[in-house]
């Protein structure tokens, strides 16, 4: 049964696909009614594109979805599925037969008519990749029934699998040229979560972005559910409810990869004040550590690796990390490896070059 949805998974050409190929799979082995499969980004945890969104409707209580994950005490949140023993659960099993103990349920998924919610993170250590949500509903017998010890144990049993194949869909990818870097975006939320200022930069950004469920605003615009979910997290960390980093990298349609990034800004007397998101290129820390976790680099192996694309020499390396040049070698042939490439350039450009924004011409006339 594992093979079958494991095969499946392999023959996927992105992430998308693979939620679509491992959901039907699935299915036929633990049933279900609907279902949200969503990429993760590996250094937060928090929602990423692409979301598969399965028999929701429109798919508008998706919000409503995440801003229970992040600003309610919940049974099962992600954030812990990630670091927990097994990395996946059944809601009812969690609470006894008592859902009602989870405010998710109460809030939006008795409302849906859910009888059971299965979660799942999809993870390689404590690094999530993916996040995973089976629904049951009393539609038939076999959804009627609380998710059992068996079913999670299956599901789990997929996390590091599933999320060594959407590692995968992280890796650089030949792009087409692009017109030039574009500034920062920068949109605006008040208290309640309502976006209430952007930027033309703003606008720009988020029309590179892949489809996904996403939701109007006063601005005249629809804004995705991963710029929704890294606002709710900027007031998660704002009212205590993580200590986590409300930060998330976005690929656009392109191939090419943003940063998204929010904090919630105090008014006078100390009131909660409105967020603030910004929206760019991602710059060269945040490839270099995307890079990394998408090839699975270890951090000495990432610093080699960056400093090969400097021009540095073998002889530079060993002399800047303080080891021997011996030692510089063993981890190319490593790194080599695990980046499919047999000499520098190509270890360079396959890593690197392809992630980058060009400078823009205005930029570098004016450096």
């Amino acid at each position: 049964m594992r093979n079958g949805v494991l095969a499946a998974a392999e023959r996927a050409t992105d992430a998308y696909e693979l939620f679509g190929r491992v959901s039907a799979g699935l299915g036929r082995q633990v049933p279900f009614d609907a279902a949200v499969w969503t990429a993760a980004d590996p250094e937060t945890g928090l929602i990423t594109a692409p979301m598969r969104v399965e028999n929701l409707g429109t798919g508008e209580g998706c919000a409503e979805y995440w801003e229970s994950e992040l600003l309610e005490e919940n049974v099962l949140p992600f954030r812990e599925l990630a670091r927990a023993t097994v990395p996946a659960a059944g809601l009812r099993a969690a609470t006894g037969d008592l859902p009602a103990r989870s405010s998710r349920f109460r809030r939006l998924l008795l409302g849906l008519g859910v009888h059971d919610e299965l979660r799942a993170v999809l993870r390689i250590g404590e690094r999530p990749w993916g996040l995973v949500s089976l629904l049951r509903t009393a539609r038939t017998p076999q959804t009627a029934a609380a998710f059992g010890p068996d079913e999670v144990a299956l599901v789990a049993g997929l996390s590091r699998p599933l999320a060594e194949r959407l590692r995968t869909f992280a890796r650089p990818r030949g792009v087409g040229p692009a017109t030039g870097r574009p500034g920062p975006g920068l949109i605006l939320f008040d208290a309640s979560g309502e976006a209430t200022s952007i930027n033309d930069e703003a606008r720009q950004l988020l029309a590179l972005l892949p489809d996904g469920p996403s939701f109007p605003t006063p601005l005249g615009l629809r804004l995705p559910i991963w710029v929704i979910g890294t606002a709710l997290q900027a007031r998660a960390v704002a009212g205590g409810h993580d200590r986590g980093e409300a930060r998330v990298r976005i690929r656009t349609t392109e191939g090419r990869w943003l940063t998204c990034h929010a904090s919630a800004l105090t008014a006078a007397g100390g009131r909660p004040g409105p967020v603030a998101l910004v929206i760019e290129p991602a710059g060269p820390a945040d490839l270099g550590v995307l890079v990394a976790q998408a090839y699975g680099l270890t951090s000495r192996e990432l610093q080699i690796t960056q400093l090969v694309a400097r021009g540095t020499t073998t002889t530079e390396i060993a002399a800047t990390l303080f080891i021997s040049p011996h030692t510089v070698r063993d981890h190319l042939k490593t790194v080599f490896t695990k980046a499919d490439v047999s000499t520098r350039g190509e270890l360079t450009a396959r890593l690197f070059t392809e992630h980058y924004w060009p400078v823009a011409v205005a930029g570098r006339r004016s450096a």
